[in-house]
């Protein structure tokens, strides 16, 4: 028993889910969690095990979680069904692409969130900060690691812009093809550690990994000329072992990336403007033309920049109109 233990440790299994398993659980079920997710399977390592897998749980309402990357499932020990998603750490999701009423997940039960940008043209600070958000969220800690060092020679403008989003964020920069440089973040990686890496496409995601792991087997592709926007390269869901014993979760680039349901996320990292907006002598104040507005009296002595006023905002707006979507009831 304590190799099979040592074996789910190995994978990232802690008492915050052996709680959740009894000892009728132990006789019919074995645990595995989700190493990767393709159409239409799923990929699942446990105590001995590794197999391709159906995701649709056995005897599940409709509407019931899917299982997603990272998660761990109870499967059945004769036939490899899954049974049980057990209950998450964390979990990552956006609002599905085309879609606003409906969510898709991108990881589960996650230590730590790389939170990935490139020095060159395709670099946003916007960006960072909805990255950010989602981190904020679902009570995650997030690293900006900013990448290809190696090709500009204005690599303190790019770090002091992404630590000025937010006082004590943890900024690293490396260059993700130098083993070397990139082995400063081998303190987030520890054994039976997850990290996932978030960021849009090109910013150096795969090539991070392939560093991290001393392999270049996932494949990479040159960012475009002349905007520095990257191509997609990976089109899976999936986690790598890394020689520190802990695990990075890549997923595919997301450039755009819709919030949902992030109130407390944006909230923590604008509490620059949520603190002053507390000043306003109206409490449903909206930061417009309202006499006694703390927030615009402070963006017009220089307090507060105009520019991340409007990105509150925006995201604010996105966040109200999806959420009340989600609570509208049908007629």
């Amino acid at each position: 028993m304590q190799s099979t233990d040592k074996c789910l440790e190995e994978l990232g299994w802690n008492e915050f889910f052996s709680d959740q398993v009894s000892e009728a659980d132990v006789g019919q079920c074995r645990p595995v969690r989700v190493m990767a997710v393709h159409r239409g399977k799923i990929a699942v390592a446990g105590a001995g095990f590794e197999s391709f897998i159906t995701p649709y749980i056995t005897g599940a309402e409709p509407g019931d979680d899917h299982p997603t990357v990272g998660d761990w499932l109870l499967i059945d020990r004769d036939t490899a069904a899954p049974m049980r998603v057990l209950r998450r750490m964390n979990l990552f999701k956006r609002r599905a692409p085309g879609d606003p009423r409906k969510e898709q997940m991108i990881a589960a039960n996650v230590e730590t969130l790389f939170i990935v940008a490139s020095c060159n043209e395709d670099f946003s600070v916007a960006r960072l900060e909805r990255y950010l958000v989602l981190a904020r969220e679902v009570g995650v800690d997030p690293v900006v690691v900013l990448t290809k060092i190696d090709l500009t020679d204005r690599l303190e403008d790019f770090a002091a812009a992404a630590r000025a989003i937010q006082p004590g964020l943890d900024v690293e920069t490396v260059n993700g093809r130098d083993a070397e440089s990139a082995a400063r973040l081998a303190g987030w990686c520890g054994k039976g550690k997850t990290v996932a890496l978030l960021g849009s496409s090109g910013v150096g995601k795969s090539t991070l990994v392939n560093t991290l792991r001393g392999s270049d087997s996932i494949a990479t592709q040159p960012i475009r000329a002349g905007d520095g926007t990257g191509r997609h390269t990976t089109t899976v869901r999936e986690m790598h072992r890394l020689a520190q014993g802990g695990w990075l979760l890549d997923t595919p680039g997301m450039r755009e990336l819709q919030l949902s349901d992030a109130a407390e996320g944006i909230a923590e990292v604008f509490d620059d403007f949520i603190l002053v907006a507390q000043q306003c002598r109206f409490s449903n104040c909206a930061h417009g033309g309202e006499p006694g507005c703390a927030v615009r009296a402070a963006i017009a002595e220089g307090l507060l920049p105009l520019a991340r006023f409007d990105r509150w905002q925006k995201l604010a707006a996105e966040d109200g109109i999806i959420h009340a979507r989600r609570t509208k009831r049908p007629r």
